[in-house]
């Protein structure tokens, strides 16, 4: 079945016009809105999390896995400027977050956290979350013998374990507006005899200092083939997002008034 966006839905997932006042994460969405593949996979998941498919009934299982087809196969410069932007604003803030924790496929946030053991479960059990918690785990694991803790190639790869659990039981949030530090939304106050599992586990995420320090060497070393593919919107010829100069609305010169969604192929 052919699945369709509305204009005001595509509007909030692609960013709006660049302006003097640019952030990162509004330069990340017209990169990603440059790039064939990063723009389809993209549509993709925001039909299945945020479109018409989702009134009515969330199909959770299809959203998760458009997310993870995302990160598995779109260009990891691209993807990863998407997930690891800083944000400016509240508003800049609740577009990144419908992003990548669509509430179709992360329960919360709520009136209070759940216990940190029901996601962890969840991903014990489950044959594509397990092992991409594991990855996590080793890719992002501390060195001790490392001079800061980490190990001196360790951030790519952490950072590529880290989003392969988006769209998975585990989904982490962003724990604040502005930066792009990231944590489970949960606790462990009624974890019972099973206190330090559950500690450790949130820990994962709230007391990496390798998970920190990628995020941060990331966002200081902005991808060169992001800003490649910025160079190409200065020039108005070849620009995909364009400000007209009298009324200030959005000109898309290659996005119809609706976009078709292909069908998803299941996971490998």
């Amino acid at each position: 079945m052919v699945l369709w966006l509305a204009p005001a839905m595509l509007l909030l997932l692609l960013g709006s016009p660049s302006s003097a006042g640019r952030n990162r994460c509004l330069d990340a969405a017209e990169a990603c809105t440059a790039d064939a593949r990063c723009q389809r996979l993209r549509t993709e998941y925001v039909a299945q999390c945020l479109g018409r498919a989702a009134v009515g009934g969330c199909p959770q299982a299809r959203c998760r896995r458009a997310l993870r087809r995302f990160f598995a196969r779109g260009p990891p410069a691209l993807t990863h400027a998407l997930l690891f932007c800083s944000c400016v604003n509240a508003a800049c803030a609740e577009r990144r977050r419908q992003t990548f924790v669509p509430a179709c496929a992360f329960s919360g946030p709520g009136p209070a956290p759940p216990s940190c053991l029901a996601p962890l479960d969840a991903c014990e059990h489950s044959r594509v979350c397990r092992p991409r918690l594991l990855a996590f785990q080793a890719s992002c694991a501390p060195a001790p013998s490392a001079p800061d803790g980490c190990l001196q190639d360790q951030a790519p790869r952490c950072l590529r374990a880290f989003a392969g659990l988006v769209g998975t039981a585990i989904t982490p949030n962003y724990v604040d507006n502005a930066s792009a530090r990231v944590a489970p939304w949960c606790d462990c106050g009624a974890s019972g005899n099973r206190r330090e599992e559950c500690e450790a586990f949130r820990g994962l995420f709230t007391r990496n200092r390798c998970l920190d320090g990628a995020i941060q060497a990331f966002d200081g070393g902005w991808p060169v083939i992001l800003q490649d593919q910025l160079d190409v919107h200065q020039d108005p010829e070849n620009s995909l997002l364009q400000v007209s100069s009298t009324d200030g609305l959005l000109v898309r010169s290659s996005l119809l008034p609706v976009l078709p969604v292909l069908a998803l192929q299941p996971l490998l």
